[in-house]
């Protein structure tokens, strides 16, 4: 269906409730190294319940040796920097959703490495400065999957 891939997260919560998103939206997750937690860390396994079984999560030693091993063929970067709504782009099965790691955001290299048209925001207030990472995650992987009629979803 879709890929979610995490730039060097942090924070174990936001990974574990990620991973239960994916699993709930049949997502792929994939991690770029280096992580900010073991994969066995605690809090992570909290936060994902007993989802990491019904979850494909892969990871990466780079950005790309993602793009070398998966080859999505388009990737929306979700950025504060993006200068496009998230909202005005049509989304296909097959896309991947990047996001940065929850301190930084994602590197301007890996932005102009993927260009500014695919580099998207969402709206939030004025003179706010960013959404959790998970909460953005869910939020996007919602509208992608609404966008394709929730293919494989039981209503």
């Amino acid at each position: 269906m879709f890929h979610l891939v995490l730039y060097q997260p942090e924070i174990p919560p936001n990974t574990g409730n990620i991973i239960r998103l994916c699993s709930n939206t049949g997502t792929y997750l994939h991690l770029i190294h280096p992580l900010g937690f073991e994969l066995d860390d605690t809090r992570l396994r909290r936060a994902g319940l007993d989802y990491r079984e019904y979850s494909a999560v892969m990871q990466h030693d780079s950005f790309d040796a993602f793009l070398e091993k998966v080859s999505p063929a388009r990737i929306f970067a979700l950025s504060t920097k993006g200068r496009r709504s998230f909202y005005d782009e049509r989304y296909q099965a097959g896309d991947a959703f990047l996001l940065g790691p929850e301190t930084r955001g994602l590197p301007e290299a890996i932005r102009g490495q993927l260009g500014a048209d695919s580099v998207m925001r969402l709206p939030m207030q004025a003179d706010n400065r960013s959404m959790n990472l998970s909460n953005c995650a869910a939020v996007v992987l919602y509208e992608a999957w609404r966008q394709v009629g929730f293919a494989g979803a039981s209503v």
